[in-house]
């Protein structure tokens, strides 16, 4: 089982701070810090000190660590053009060693959009299609020659296809609930699928959806990594744990009921279960960035039990 730390830096963390969570990341073995792709507060609170983006923040993380995988959950499709978020992806994999992942949706977030001034249209699945295509085609691009597309949204005409990722193949993440498109997409684009939020029942039943259209696109369904991201909540006991919830203003009965949340032993019973469905991978969502604790506790109760 690969754990990762997954954060939301909109909610309110400066650089700075995801520095820190990230090197605690790295120190404590955890396999990935991954983070949002986000510009607004969602909910309750200030946001502040402000959004950080998410790429220059990977930028910046690939310099400062050495080990972990580094990625979102994920890009926004309607933030970035496919042909600059290539070329922006392939540097980070560079200033990384060859560390990077990329989970790309077609974003959804319409106020955050309104607040930058950033274009909504109504048509983002069909462009989220043509995206993954123009990176993945991008990036496959033998040096030497040229790319060109030639889409109802997107048009590249012999494109150098420069520059190229560090790793032979920068892995794919697809995520999402829907029960067509996103498994077709997973099926053709991903390297590995993940189901964000959601019950160990749901989580089966979509997995086995992106099994079927993986077979269906002509690959093994084991081709694809299967993971689950959960909000994650852990104390040593219940009263630990009733402390933590809230601090991120949850309750404890709802944290259990739909995310990892519990002493250590609990926590492990439930990621069982997720197992069972098929996931190896999860990421925790960490809600409260300054609680380097919870790090060290999920390091040294949880995960170890994981092997």
């Amino acid at each position: 089982m690969d754990l990762r730390i997954f954060t939301e830096p909109q909610q309110g963390a400066s650089y700075d701070t995801l520095l820190t969570v990230a090197k605690a990341t790295e120190d404590l073995g955890f396999d990935a810090l991954f983070r949002s792709d986000h510009y607004m507060v969602m909910g309750s609170g200030d946001g502040l000190p402000g959004p950080t983006d998410a790429w220059i923040t990977l930028a910046g993380l690939a310099r400062e660590t050495k080990r972990i995988r580094l990625g979102t959950l994920m890009t926004a499709g309607t933030f970035r053009l496919p042909g600059v978020l290539a070329i922006q992806v392939a540097q980070v994999d560079q200033m990384s060693g060859g560390r990077v992942e990329l989970g790309l949706g077609a974003g959804w977030f319409e106020e955050e959009h309104k607040a930058y001034g950033i274009p909504f249209p109504g048509d983002k699945f069909a462009r989220l299609e043509e995206q993954l295509a123009i990176i993945t085609g991008l990036w496959a691009t033998e040096t030497g020659q040229t790319f060109s597309f030639d889409g109802a949204h997107y048009q590249l005409v012999d494109s150098p296809a420069l520059p190229k990722p560090a790793q032979a193949k920068v892995p794919v993440l697809i995520g999402g609930t829907g029960a067509t498109r996103t498994p077709r997409l997973a099926g053709v684009y991903a390297d590995e699928f993940n189901m964000p939020f959601a019950s160990p029942a749901d989580t089966e039943r979509q997995f086995g959806r992106v099994r079927a259209a993986a077979e269906a696109a002509g690959r093994a369904a084991d081709d694809l990594v299967y993971s689950s991201a959960l909000v994650v909540c852990v104390g040593k006991d219940d009263a630990e744990v009733a402390r933590r919830a809230a601090a991120i203003g949850r309750e404890v009965d709802e944290l259990k009921r739909n995310g990892l949340a519990g002493t250590p032993a609990e926590v492990v019973d439930t990621i069982g279960r997720y197992g069972a469905t098929g996931a190896s991978r999860f990421y925790l969502q960490i809600l409260d960035l300054d609680d380097l604790d919870h790090l060290e506790l999920i390091s040294a109760q949880v995960q170890s039990q994981l092997g």
